[in-house]
């Protein structure tokens, strides 16, 4: 048969979580902004914020960000129609928009943006079918549902949009496998299993799920290094220790993979000079894995980490205090 793509974990690769090294790595990611990759991603700046404060807030070090700059710059992105781009100047999209209530809501600080204003743009968006663009220009897919019931719960309102008809949408993405896709008939992938699954839980649906079939899909994206792909056919990445961890949590089959292997896996990302995690071991670090891995390390039961929630990838004390507890399978 063919050959197994993946990787091969070497010898001396960590195998203890560097904790210290990653709260440095991240308090330190933004104070050079003239960086090259600093400019360069400024495209997906809100999210990267958002990346950044979560991750931190999990390894208990959310105090060494900067909060008034923080919240002043996501007040300075919200556009007179409600939505908010990703970065100052940036057009307004629900990618963004989410990103940045998740980020208020870990700093309790709603209040610096138009809320009834973000609760009218996301409604704007939602389209006869039930699906939701992600922004004025009209893309349709599943991540676009996610962020949109994400976004109103957090804001306590999901009683702005059609709740049955966007739910009928999403269920209309699940294909033979159990998995689901980005539109109807669309391949399954691990990353819209993960919005879908989200989306289910928060809005009360997840009873649709077949949670025996789309479990199997899921634990056999397990490779022989422990890491798990999105795919089938396709490298392990640390990223994946997210979507797909978190749906398996969401839909009660976590325990249907080798926690212990995963966790070498997510362990090996980590660069012990500059700390952070990357894609695969040996490539270059970034916030997004970052997160990613040490959230999957979390859902997996770390002790040293604050527990995160499956659905929001918020701690779960944040949302706690909101008072929001989405439904997970068990």
């Amino acid at each position: 048969g063919t050959p197994v793509k993946d990787v091969v974990l070497k010898a001396d690769a960590p195998t203890v979580l560097l904790l210290d090294k990653h709260s440095d790595y991240i308090a330190s990611y933004g104070a050079k902004k003239d960086d090259y990759e600093y400019c360069m991603s400024e495209y997906l700046r809100m999210s990267g914020i958002y990346w950044g404060l979560t991750v931190m807030d999990l390894m208990g070090q959310l105090q060494r960000m900067n909060k008034e700059e923080i919240l002043q710059f996501v007040k300075s992105c919200q556009h007179d129609c409600g939505g908010v781009g990703a970065s100052i100047g940036h057009d307004p999209h629900l990618l963004y928009t989410l990103s940045a209530v998740q980020i208020l809501s870990l700093y309790d600080s709603l209040h610096v943006i138009d809320v009834n204003k973000v609760v009218e743009y996301v409604k704007g968006l939602q389209q006869d079918d039930g699906s939701f663009a992600g922004d004025k220009w009209g893309e349709i897919d599943t991540r676009f549902s996610f962020c949109a019931v994400a976004t109103l719960a957090l804001l306590g309102r999901l009683d702005a949009i059609n709740l049955e008809s966007a739910a009928e949408f999403v269920l209309s993405c699940m294909n033979f496998d159990g998995g689901f896709g980005c539109r109807p008939g669309s391949e399954s992938h691990a990353g819209q299993i993960y919005c879908c699954t989200g989306f289910l839980a928060i809005t009360g649906q997840l009873h649709q799920v077949n949670a025996d079939l789309l479990g199997w899909w899921l634990c056999e994206r397990q490779l022989p290094s422990g890491g798990l792909n999105g795919r089938p056919e396709k490298l392990p990445d640390v990223c994946y220790s997210w979507w797909v961890l978190a749906s398996l949590k969401i839909i009660g089959r976590l325990h249907w993979i080798d926690k212990d292997k995963l966790s070498r896996f997510i362990l090996a990302c980590q660069d012990e000079e500059t700390g952070g995690f990357a894609d695969r071991p040996g490539d270059v670090v970034d916030p997004f894995h970052t997160l990613f891995g040490v959230a999957g390390l979390s859902l997996m039961g770390d002790q040293r980490i604050k527990p995160v929630n499956p659905v929001f990838c918020m701690p779960e004390d944040t949302l706690r205090k909101i008072g929001i507890q989405p439904e997970l399978l068990h």
